[in-house]
């Protein structure tokens, strides 16, 4: 009894962080066997904290204050605005200037390392991942030799006319039972007695006996076979549809954070082109001036001139205004600190434009898309799910059978000293005839519909991914396509507003403005289209499941790159 106690004691005692090991190493174990790089989750090996009294609370404190208890103060109509916006803009990296920035500069490789250790989104992908190794340590462990031990004490009393016997009864019972992979389980026993009278009023008032047991029950029809094993296969496969499914979140984080990345930039350049749209018409602007003061022109082409440059002036905080908030919710996402002030990097990825068919690329993607595995393998998931399900038609015949070996039961105090002479044995054939099976019967007809719905799911996924792969390939050829038409307009556009800069006495400030805004569209749309492609590629390896992401977080080159 005592050394079943310490057992015990010992269990709770146990490492808090040794099932962390075990979590790393069979998620290592399965990230491998995809053929990628092992990515074990990242455990935060923090003890919970104790639970305050506020949190069992039904009713949480609210604050909402009323009315009176505010203050709002209001701004002056006429403040400096501009110099604010400027200060915001500062702040946020949103000025962008010819010379180096003073600021640090964010590459997009350090922002895929980051989006892996801090952004939220990640972590949640990895703890789902961690969850699903978790239920399938415990679904393993089921499976085991699993020990207990009960120890019980009991007090009676019986009374005669008022006079009662006390006796104190103590039953200390370790076990241990292990499930049979075929059905069934067998389980040993040791269980020891202990019975004291507190008022000795009787002789063998103390009585103490043990016994050891082996007792097995084994399914031969239902319950019989692989489907005893069902709980722990659908566990280890799911560990299987885990690791594809984290793989491929893994490859699509990648993706939109680097997508992320590249819009902020394309909104940058924007404000860039802006910034240059705005230079030329203030100089349009103090030329026009000039000319109407000298008679040259007339009035109104200098309030055309003056009215762009305000409308510019308006468009440029615009875009300042959609880069700050962009930037925000890009260091949301990657869980960086929301004060953090850093610039873009100019070096990023530009994997060249994939050179195939639009057969060859649905062949590709549908031999390696990972999710499409998952859709397929679960398949074969409901057709065993029918399998089980006609099992559980079947009648019930089970064996059992017990052997155990006692005390000398003459012996009041016989103590652990079992007597092998006394031993005791039964054994027993249970039939269940199957007369009530209407539950299982619709079971059954339910895995039939599960199957037909999951074939269903198969064919429609792998006729999706054909058409996303295509539409990934032909993006790519029309980028490229846009690129090169944006290139060529910024070519005639600029040819163009050279022209008029030798011609500026004898041209209306009309056709400077419209050359400016047709110079500012060529240039947007130049690299609009340059992102455009960027992400066109990187949508196409995604699609077909050619992307490969590095432990890190970072972009792998494929051989030909």
């Amino acid at each position: 009894m005592t050394a079943g106690m310490l057992a015990v004691s010992a269990g709770c005692q146990r490492d808090p962080f040794a099932i962390d090991h075990r979590l790393d190493r069979l998620i290592t174990d399965r990230s491998a066997s995809l053929g990628g790089n092992p990515v074990p989750a990242s455990l935060n090996k923090t003890l919970p904290g104790k639970v305050t009294a506020d949190s069992r609370s039904t009713r949480p404190a609210t604050l909402n204050v009323g009315a009176n208890e505010l203050t709002f103060v209001a701004a002056d109509e006429q403040r400096d605005v501009e110099s604010r916006l400027e200060a915001y803009a500062a702040q946020a990296g949103a000025i962008v200037s010819e010379g180096p920035s003073t600021l640090p500069t964010l590459t997009l490789s350090e922002s895929l390392r980051a989006s892996q250790v801090t952004g939220r989104e990640y972590l949640t992908a990895e703890e789902d991942y961690l969850l699903v190794a978790i239920r399938l340590l415990q679904e393993r462990h089921l499976w085991g030799p699993r020990f207990f031990n009960d120890t019980t004490a009991t007090i009676r009393g019986d009374g005669d006319q008022g006079d009662f016997s006390n006796a104190l009864d103590v039953i200390n019972r370790l076990r241990v039972a292990q499930r049979l992979p075929y059905g069934g389980t067998v389980e040993a026993e040791a269980l020891v007695s202990a019975t004291d009278q507190l008022r000795d009023e009787a002789t063998g008032s103390y009585v103490q006996s043990s016994e050891l047991a082996l007792r097995a029950d084994i399914p031969l029809l239902r319950g019989a076979g692989m489907v005893a094993r069902e709980d722990l296969i659908q566990a280890e496969r799911n560990m299987v549809y885990a690791a594809r499914d984290f793989e491929r979140f893994r490859r699509s984080y990648f993706v939109d954070v680097a997508s992320t990345y590249f819009d902020l930039l394309q909104i940058r350049a924007r404000i860039g082109n802006q910034q240059r749209q705005l230079a030329s018409l203030l100089s349009l602007q103090r030329q026009t001036v000039a000319q109407v003061d000298a008679g040259r022109r007339e009035a109104f082409e200098r309030d055309n001139a003056e009215n762009r440059v305000r409308q510019a002036e308006s468009d440029l905080a615009q875009l300042r205004e959609s880069f700050i908030l962009a930037l925000d919710r890009y260091k949301i996402r990657l869980g960086l600190p929301k004060d953090l002030a850093f610039d873009l990097s100019t070096e990023l990825i530009d994997p060249p434009d994939p050179e195939t068919t639009l057969d060859e690329a649905t062949r590709i993607a549908l031999e390696y898309r990972l999710d499409l595995q998952n859709v397929r393998d679960r398949v074969e998931d409901t057709r065993r799910a029918l399998a089980n399900a006609e099992n559980n038609l079947l009648p019930d015949l089970n064996l059992g059978g017990r052997v155990a070996i006692p005390t000398d039961p003459s012996d009041l105090t016989g103590g652990l000293a079992i007597d092998p002479d006394e031993t005791e044995y039964s054994a027993s054939a249970t039939l269940g005839l199957p007369l009530d099976r209407e539950t299982e019967r619709l079971g059954r007809r339910a895995a039939i519909v599960q199957m037909q719905r999951a074939m269903r799911r198969y064919e429609q996924t792998r006729d999706e991914i054909a058409v996303s792969v295509r539409a990934a390939l032909r993006a790519v050829e029309n980028a490229r396509l846009q690129l090169r038409l944006a290139d060529e307009q910024v070519r005639i556009n600029l040819k163009r507003k050279r022209g008029l800069e030798l011609k500026r006495d004898t041209v209306d400030t009309q056709s400077f403005i419209d050359a400016d805004n047709d110079l500012l569209s060529a240039e947007n749309q130049r690299d609009r289209a340059q992102t455009q492609l960027r992400n066109a590629v990187l949508q196409y390896l995604l699609e077909s499941d050619q992307l490969r992401v590095r432990a890190d977080g970072t972009f792998e080159p494929l051989p030909g790159m």
